[in-house]
């Protein structure tokens, strides 16, 4: 119960930190979401690769099926506008709310509830995502001119759908049967998402050594965990 739980409270926690601070750091926001996306890479390496390779005699079936789950994202990333990884490209004039954009977002959260029950170092990878991006997209939602209970609203259906995934993933048996193809699947959706967050160009191709140590500091916490 506690992965369902902590899951949606990530999101919450996101949400309520825009809602009551309006933080308007990007730099450190950047660094936050740096951070996610090295503990999320690291999680996935550390974690999840050896699960879906042990005693596995169709490993190259199980490489096919993480190459449809890069393939899978990068077409979601199409329609969210790259928002799983901190970047929302759409028009903050609009009253109406972006349907593409959530049911890409939604399907990218429900998925990467599938493998949390079996691996709390996943649930704590999944967490340290979601806060950014809960903060990232409340910022977009409460910067247009959407309601605030549509806003309010969206969130909740955001924040359900990663224990939604976890549920089901748990519960039927349909799905247990194809566990390690569709770990497999969520393995690539999260190497394209972090992959991104954390080897996207800087400002002017500059090093960035306070990036190197977030970075750094994620893998360590990741392997410790």
């Amino acid at each position: 119960m506690y992965n369902y739980i902590l899951s949606i409270a990530a999101v919450f926690i996101g949400a309520l930190i825009v809602f009551i601070f309006k933080p308007s750091n990007q730099k450190n926001l950047k660094l936050l979401l740096a951070f996610s996306g090295a503990f999320l890479l690291a999680i996935t390496i550390f974690n999840l690769l050896p699960e879906v390779f042990e005693d596995n005699p169709f490993a190259k079936r199980t490489g096919v099926w993480i190459m449809i789950g890069v393939l899978l994202q990068k077409i979601l990333e199409y329609f969210s506008k790259g928002a799983e990884h901190g970047h929302i490209h759409l028009n903050k004039e609009t009253n109406q709310l972006p349907t593409v954009l959530f049911i890409s977002l939604g399907l990218h959260a429900l998925l990467e509830g599938f493998p949390i029950h079996h691996n709390d170092g996943v649930l704590a990878g999944i967490i340290i995502h979601k806060i950014p991006i809960a903060m990232i997209l409340s910022t977009f939602l409460l910067n247009t001119k959407i309601k605030k209970s549509v806003v309010i609203i969206t969130l909740v259906i955001f924040a359900l759908m990663t224990p939604l995934g976890t549920f089901i993933s748990e519960n039927f048996e349909a799905i247990l049967q194809y566990y390690r193809e569709i770990n497999a699947l969520v393995i690539g959706i999260f190497l394209h998402v972090s992959t991104t967050i954390l080897f996207e160009s800087n400002e002017g191709h500059k090093f960035n050594i306070t990036k190197l140590l977030v970075i750094l500091a994620a893998t360590a916490t990741a392997y410790i965990i």
